[in-house]
Formats: C-alpha cells, structure tokens, sequence
C-alpha cells in the first residue's frame, strides 16, 4: 500500500459556484503527496469524459503513476454537463483555473515547487487543459487574493486530445460544452489550434492512430500549431489502441481504478433524475441505464503505448531543467 497523503479541496467556496444542474457537487481536487519534506513537481491529473462525465478510469491511477515517478499530484473533478441541458460554456476552464491557483498558492502546504506545475488531461479533459493552457489570461478571479497568482500551467500532457471544432471535431464534447448552437466565435475559441500563441506552455503529445472516437487529426493540429508558434513540444502517435486507453498497462486491463470519487456529479444526476427532480428529454432519459462500476469491459494491455507516461516524465523533467 503507497504511503501518500491525500485529501479532498472543493476549489469554491459557498456562493461561488452556481452550475444549476451540479445536485450539490462542487468541482474538486484529491492530493496524492509524499509524506516527506522534499519540494517536488506537480502534476494535476484531469480525466476525460466528453464533458459529460469525469472518467475514474484516468484518474487515481494515473495520479499514482506520477508519484510513483517522484511528483506530488493531484486529480481534478471539473463540471460536466451529462443532461446536456444547460452548456458549460466557460465553467470548467474557470474551475481548472481556480485549481491551479489554489495549488499554486498553497505551495508550500504540497510541498511543491510554484514554478512546476503541470497538467495532464485526457480526451475532452486534454481540451480543458489545453484551454487554460492557451487562454489562461482571460480566467478571471474574483478573490483578491487569488487574483494575485497565475493560472498559467508550466507544462501539459495532453493525451488523445479533443482539439478541433473544425471538420475533425468531437461533437459531443462540443455540444456539451457549448449547447447545440454555438456561435461561430465560440466554436472558433474553443478550437484549440487556432489559439496557440507563443506564450502558450510546452506541451507532450500523444494518442493512438487508430482512435475512432477522437480522430488522431487532432493532436497533429495541435503540434503544428505549437511548431509554428515556436512552442516546445514533443508528440507520439502509436500504432494501435482504442480511444480511452488511459495508462493502457496491466492494471488499467484489470479495471483496477479504485474509488470512482471523480462520478459524483454524474451520481448525484442520476439520483436527481429518478427521483423526478428534473424533467430530462428521452435521450437524456438514459442516464438512468448509467452502469455501476463493476460493469467494466474486458481490456488488452498495450505495452507499446503504456511507455508514455516514462516518455512524459523525460519531457517534464527537459522542461523542468533549471527552472
């Protein structure tokens, strides 16, 4: 059993959060830290889910793969729309703002070093880690004191990233970040490659080239954007593997995640629904066929894939030097 500590932050506190269809969940972190005095990098772990739901099965696995690897870290339950009623819009980008100054601001308290934080998000959650990561200055804060501290991540992993609302989009995540008609401008925001800048932080890449879900196109966007703009990047693509793959070793075949505490929202929602507290449409109607965690398909190991976190570390630690 690893020796961490590890505790739950709500990143808002009351009054500050108003999502109407959160059923009492409030955005969140889980630390995973050493039990030393030792100032370590950090890594914020935020699972995907096409803002529909926050994947367990890129969370506390992936936050321990990176403790493992001598980083204190940190997974992020953001706000999610699985009604698809009512668009996000910009909520999770502020709530990963927020995390990422709370953490920057308690440093000390995590025993990590302010200047090393990076992000590490996948699938929709890599398009929530890449919208801070290029619009990181327009997340404004309303606490004085937070205001102070920057929401700039120093790096991201962003692994099969939901990138593009162009021709190559993900429409659900688009949908249910945006509704079902966005304007031409806020498409244009969110579609991650046409806002990298030269300020935006170094970036990992990578996904799997016969990923169906989210066509591997859009992490090559992505990279080329960051080579235009002079950006450090580093990008794989492998083979073989299906959307989702996670860690895609041993243990993510096994269904080996642990407490799904990154489902509150989605529990509380399908709670609500049942007990008729909110009218939903047919479709939206299926939440009530969510299954129960130990409803997990059968998965291969990939060892050919499962080398990228090992890669990510090299690339964080190149970003890192002398900082």
């Amino acid at each position: 059993m690893k020796m961490m500590m590890s505790e739950r932050i709500d990143v808002w506190t009351e009054g500050e959060y108003s999502y109407p269809l959160a059923f009492g969940f409030k955005p969140n972190f889980r630390t995973y830290i050493h039990p030393d005095d030792e100032i370590r990098p950090a890594v914020i772990v935020v699972p995907g889910g096409a803002y529909w739901v926050v994947s367990p099965t890129e969370a506390g696995i992936v936050a321990e793969k990176f403790y493992d690897f001598g980083f204190n870290a940190f997974v992020f339950t953001y706000t999610t729309n699985m009604l698809q009623m009512e668009p996000l819009k910009d909520q999770p980008m502020r709530d990963l703002g927020r995390a990422v100054r709370l953490i920057r601001k308690n440093a000390a308290d995590y025993k990590i070093d302010p200047g090393k934080i990076a992000l590490c998000g996948f699938s929709a959650g890599a398009h929530l880690c890449g919208s801070l990561c290029v619009h990181y200055g327009d997340v404004t804060e309303t606490d004085p004191e937070l205001s102070a501290v920057s929401c700039r991540p120093d790096a991201a992993i962003l692994s099969y990233p939901v990138i593009t609302s162009g021709e190559k989009r993900h429409q659900g995540s688009f949908d249910a970040l945006l509704g079902f008609q966005p304007t031409q401008e806020e498409l244009q925001y969110y579609s991650l490659e046409t806002q990298v800048t030269k300020d935006t932080p170094p970036c990992f890449l990578w996904q799997t080239a016969t990923d169906e879900t989210v066509p591997v196109e859009n992490s090559y966007l992505f990279a080329s954007a960051l080579k235009e703009c002079g950006v450090t990047f580093e990008h794989h693509v492998f083979p073989r593997g299906v959307h989702g793959v996670s860690l895609a070793d041993e243990r993510w075949a096994a269904n080996d995640f642990g407490d799904p505490y990154t489902l509150e929202q989605t529990t509380n929602t399908v709670e609500a629904v049942k007990r008729g507290e909110v009218e939903v449409s047919e479709a939206a109607a299926a939440v009530l066929d969510w299954p129960e965690n130990d409803n997990q398909p059968e998965r291969e190991a990939m060892p050919e894939v499962a080398v990228w976190p090992l890669l990510a570390r090299n690339f964080l630690e190149l970003v890192f030097e002398g900082k």
